[in-house]
């Protein structure tokens, strides 16, 4: 039998790919919106074990508090993408995708970018899953 990704109600089949971000993480954010810092708060359609903390991954939509950034955007709660990770995660091709930095994109709660450019590579994962996303993205891994 094969094995299953994590399929979502009402979403795309989502491949399965290793959470490297746990729930109090704190990552750069890779856009021009004003945050510098964020930290993860929730994972949005995360569904686990009980007691059993949230993680994220590549593609995932989170709920995100901004640690640093500018004034207006400070102590935020917002939505984001996580873009990039460290840890190695497999492509159904069988190649293996490690990153040198974690990374996430503000965005709202459709998946529309809140910045105009993103720094860095995006995972094809977040981009196929997220088009606003590719939109933006100068690159492409």
């Amino acid at each position: 039998m094969p094995k299953r990704g994590r399929g979502r109600v009402g979403a795309l089949f989502v491949p399965d790919i290793s959470r490297g971000l746990n729930v109090g993480a704190k990552i750069p954010c890779a856009d021009n919106s004003g945050a510098k810092i964020v930290e993860i708060i929730s994972v949005i359609g995360y569904k686990g074990r009980l007691n059993r903390m949230a993680s994220a991954s590549v593609g995932d939509m989170a709920v995100v508090s901004v640690k640093k950034g500018t004034p207006d955007m400070r102590r935020q709660v917002l939505r984001a993408v996580i873009i990039r990770q460290k840890k190695p995660y497999r492509r159904p091709n069988g190649e293996w995708i490690q990153f040198e930095d974690n990374a996430a994109v503000i965005t709202n709660p459709e998946g529309q970018p809140k910045g105009s450019e993103i720094r860095g590579p995006v995972a094809k994962e977040a981009a196929e899953r997220w088009p606003r996303l590719a939109g933006v993205a100068s690159m492409i891994v």
